[in-house]
């Protein structure tokens, strides 16, 4: 599954397990408390805790970690893959123990500057300098007041994947602008007995993209930037995404069974309706087409599919040039031996495995420009170029907020998409649990 970027609800029972398993993934080369482990010589053993828990991108790491202890040979990395869904709960558990893991999973924002309220991640500012200067704007997401606390190995931008042939069957000649035009190619989509657009509501998290895009046309980059950062939506254009929202849903664009429908697992899926040629769209983010392919004996699949951004919506606020995104990235906590952890950080945004990140794992689009040629298809190279000249790249709110506030926010889209709540209720839901910090 690549949508890294995602997370579910965890039980108390399995977070009881994961806090024994932090306690139980302390590091070789260091020791307890802030900076306890640098400057530390002679062996070392990191540990690192990322979500390559199947290949190709495990595979892709094992090779990485071997490379890295030939030119390293001090440093011994411990891979230890974790389910996507285990992050949200196993981390804040792992923070708050003496013996965090060296390196772990990290997609930046809000999320980020709460888990650094624990005084367990390391400020790279200084140390990854260099690495920093050389990755440019791509490093923006994972820094807090300024400061360096992750390091992005890939970025995501979220559109629209379409079914090119589907697109000429129902007489679209090119992908919409404008939602106006959006709108439009829905009714010709079902005219022509197509479902127009495929959504994984089962999964729940899906919904928010379309909420989140909304609120990106409709704000302006300014009180974007501003909400983020004030951790609100009580502002009017996100009162007026949320209206957006409920006349977009009125038109019905959605397959039949949408609410049971997953994002990504199995021929059922809204990737594997798109890939099954039963829907003709799904907003989703640039690893759908390696989950696409992976639902399909059709290896000219890729050739089949198209991309364009979130339309415009007339008369809004916000740049119809600003797209939605993320990515994945690593950090380091205090106790991890320096400067091996910054080093394997740099190795692993090095342009020769950014390449094979994105050659041979699929991770997306690169976060180290150096490694661009990498990508083949054209629609990631078309992604790249946009996101390179987008006037703003809001990282997904769930992600861009704190912790709970995000997950309130997806909760609340979630249920509108099941008819449950209104637009300003979404706007409250964020507040109360803004409130709650």
């Amino acid at each position: 599954m690549r949508s890294t970027r995602k997370y579910a609800a965890a039980t108390i029972a399995a977070a009881a397990a994961l806090a024994l398993a932090a306690c139980s993934s302390s590091s070789s080369g260091s020791s307890s408390g802030s900076g306890g482990g640098h400057g530390t010589k002679g062996p070392v053993t990191l540990t690192w805790w990322n979500n390559a828990t199947a290949n190709p991108l495990k595979g892709v790491y094992l090779s990485v970690i071997s490379a890295f202890h030939a030119s390293h040979p001090n440093v011994n990395i411990t891979d230890v893959p974790i389910q996507n869904e285990q992050f949200t709960t196993k981390m804040p558990l792992a923070l708050q123990s003496n013996n965090p893991p060296d390196i772990f999973q990290q997609w930046g924002g809000g999320q980020e500057a709460t888990q650094i309220k624990s005084g367990k991640l390391e400020n790279l500012t200084s140390m990854a300098s260099s690495l920093i200067s050389q990755l440019g704007p791509a490093a923006a997401g994972w820094q807090v007041n300024g400061q360096q606390y992750g390091i992005p190995y890939d970025l995501h931008m979220v559109g629209f994947w379409y079914r090119k042939d589907l697109f000429a069957k129902a007489g679209i000649k090119s992908p919409p602008a404008t939602l106006p035009q959006l709108n439009a190619d829905v009714v010709k989509l079902k005219a022509a007995g197509i479902a127009p657009i495929a959504v994984g509501s089962k999964d729940r998290w899906p919904d928010a993209f379309y909420w989140d895009y909304f609120a990106v046309r409709e704000c302006s980059i300014a009180t974007l930037k501003t909400a983020v950062k004030a951790v609100s939506a009580n502002y009017p254009c996100f009162t007026k995404a949320g209206n957006d929202l409920k006349a977009f849903m009125a038109t019905k664009p959605f397959q039949v069974g949408f609410l049971g429908t997953p994002a990504q697992v199995g021929a059922g899926s809204s990737a594997g309706l798109v890939t099954n040629g039963k829907a003709a769209m799904e907003l989703q983010g640039d690893w759908d087409p390696a989950v696409m392919s992976a639902l399909t004996s059709n290896k000219k699949f890729v050739n089949e599919i198209g991309w364009f951004p979130f339309p415009a919506v007339p008369g809004a606020a916000g740049s119809p040039s600003a797209l939605l995104g993320g990515g994945d990235g690593f950090s380091c906590t205090t106790t991890a031996p320096e400067p091996a952890c910054v080093d394997f950080l740099s190795y692993l945004d090095s342009a020769s495995v950014q390449e094979k990140l994105v050659s041979t794992a699929d991770v997306g689009l690169p976060a180290n420009p150096a490694a661009s040629s990498a990508l083949t298809l054209p629609a990631e190279k078309q992604i790249l170029q946009l996101s390179q000249q987008a006037s703003y790249v809001q990282n997904y709110f769930d992600i861009a907020y704190p912790t709970n506030v995000g997950q309130a926010l997806d909760n609340a889209v979630a249920d509108y998409f099941a008819g449950q709540g209104t637009p300003q209720g979404i706007v409250t839901a964020i507040d109360q649990a803004a409130s709650q910090q």
